[in-house]
């Protein structure tokens, strides 16, 4: 990318009944953020006029059928359907789940091919948008289905960074899946989006037990002392500085995850529940691992707030400028290495 180019920046809208296209239309008519990049919105021209005209926004718009027609320095939406919509605002329907997923699966293929830089996802509801396309538990799967990569779930607000071993999968299958390859594979990628995305020469780890207290030497269960300590041992060993585990329980309220770069968590609520507590409205979900960035708010549909004008816009801004940072990072960082390749190179010829 040219550095004088803006940062072309995807955005599929998720459930049209809930606050999805609120939080983007109030973010974009601050005209400032279009100095830090150019946003697609994957909808309709007619649907986003509706929500302008309920919402009271006033925000000027390109109607693009083609994403090489978006012009810097206006929000543009793509296309993707000419009827009219039914909104029923605070209520899923098939409908609304359908056109989630239409506008989910153009932005991803678009980001694919190349054709823009990033995706910020709005909110979806992982119920009604469940068809014989779309059979997963949530965006991160779904992402990792059609993207290069292995994918791992960041939640990240400020220097607070907190990753899942396991993710969408239910509490009764979390123990039989925690295994050293498990472990060993999601820190591979955490330690890899720390340097490349995130610019930390050597990031520093900590793991949280399975059980509570980490099984109290076998108390409590097994798994903390014959799957987690000898996986961590192991990485150590490697010269990484990875640690732990440590008691999920106290772990966040003795402060102790600020002595980290991030924390995995070996499961989705005992990483979310204190990531949300300790900075909900203004977090963001980060899907590492991929060969494409992909971002979205901490927070979900919020039926109960649609077309009040009340949602909050903090978390959807921040992915938005999260997803521009870590592109930014990233590029950064393959400048660097290809340099460092060349120069290696150059010597071995000498």
């Amino acid at each position: 990318m040219d550095k004088f180019e803006k940062i072309k920046l995807g955005i599929s809208i998720g459930d049209f009944n809930g606050i999805g296209i609120e939080i983007i239309l109030k973010t974009f008519s601050d005209k400032r953020m279009l100095d830090f990049c150019t946003p697609v919105i994957f909808g309709s021209t007619k649907l986003i006029t509706n929500y302008k005209k309920n919402l009271n926004i006033n925000i000027p718009f390109n109607g693009i059928r083609q994403v090489d027609r978006a012009i810097n320095g206006k929000v543009n939406i793509l296309n993707l359907w000419k009827e009219e919509i039914d909104i029923k605002l605070g209520e899923p329907t098939e409908l609304s789940g359908k056109l989630a997923f239409e506008s989910l699966e153009a932005a991803t293929n678009e980001l694919a091919k190349g054709t823009i830089d990033v995706l910020v996802t709005a909110p979806i509801n992982k119920d009604n948008i469940q068809s014989e396309d779309f059979k997963f538990p949530g965006h991160t799967e779904y992402l990792e289905s059609k993207l290069d990569g292995e994918s791992l779930m960041i939640l990240m607000a400020d220097t607070l960074r907190i990753g899942l071993i396991t993710g969408h999968i239910p509490i009764a299958k979390v123990s039989e899946t925690i295994t050293p390859e498990l472990i060993k594979k999601k820190v591979a990628i955490l330690y890899k989006t720390l340097v490349q995305d995130f610019a930390i020469s050597k990031p520093k780890i900590a793991i949280l037990g399975l059980n509570p207290h980490c099984g109290d030497h076998g108390v409590i269960g097994e798994e903390d002392d014959s799957i987690v300590r000898p996986t961590i041992a192991e990485l150590q060993n490697e010269g990484k500085l990875i640690y732990g585990p440590y008691a999920a329980d106290s772990f966040f309220g003795s402060s102790n995850y600020k002595n980290f770069d991030a924390i995995l968590a070996m499961y989705h609520d005992q990483g979310l529940a204190p990531f949300k507590t300790l900075s909900f409205g203004e977090g963001v979900n980060y899907t590492a691992g991929l060969s494409k960035i992909r971002t979205s708010p901490d927070h979900g549909t919020a039926y109960e707030l649609a077309g009040k004008g009340l949602a909050n816009i903090n978390s959807f801004k921040e992915a938005v400028f999260t997803a521009i940072k870590v592109f930014k990072t990233r590029e950064e960082y393959k400048s660097l290495t290809e340099n460092t390749l060349k120069s290696n190179q150059r010597k071995e010829k000498l």
